[in-house]
């Protein structure tokens, strides 16, 4: 049986999500639904391209239920395949000890994850996480604050998910159900 790649989009509060999934599980999500990232994904996967919309429901439901609240944890299967081994160290420790609602600061996140790299690698790897949300690389933050976000629209996007989590409390002029 030949591999294959399906697309499928998703509408939240932050906008259209585009979630690509092999056989394997979800390899890429991204916050944009747009022809160059539909592109630049099926390229870097390099598998066939299918209209497979019931491979993509429960991943697709599970993000919709995340965003409604009513998901605190991601059982969606993983495909690692656009992840060096060092990302997919890291990537799989935080995606197996960080629970909804806590953080975890970069260096902590190296020495859990035993790579034994500086907070600032551990901050690419976030940077380069290719499956955002479910690999909830926003809970991942600076030692003196949120550190950056490449997520989305940035910082706020991030500052948005830990507040929807209940990681940071939310100020007085935040509204949870607009998007950043």
């Amino acid at each position: 049986m030949t591999e294959t790649l399906a697309f499928g989009t998703v509408d939240t509060v932050l906008g259209r999500l585009l979630v690509a999934e092999t056989e394997t599980g979800v390899a890429a999500l991204h916050f944009r639904d747009t022809p160059a990232n539909r592109a630049r994904t099926a390229k870097a996967v390099g598998l066939p391209v299918v209209d497979a919309p019931d491979r993509l429901a429960p991943a697709l439901s599970a993000l919709r239920d995340f965003f409604a609240g009513d998901l605190k944890s991601f059982e969606t299967p993983i495909d690692w395949r656009l992840t060096s081994d060092l990302q997919r160290q890291v990537l799989t420790t935080l995606y197996e000890t960080v629970p909804y609602g806590e953080v975890v600061t970069y260096g902590g996140l190296g020495d859990r994850s035993g790579t034994e790299v500086p907070a600032q690698v551990i901050g690419q790897v976030m940077g380069s996480n290719p499956i955002p949300l479910i690999v909830p690389c926003h809970r991942v933050v600076a030692s003196n604050g949120l550190g950056g976000y490449s997520g989305g629209t940035g910082v706020e996007v991030k500052r948005w998910l830990l507040t929807l989590e209940g990681a940071i409390p939310a100020t007085l002029d935040w509204d949870i159900t607009r998007a950043p």
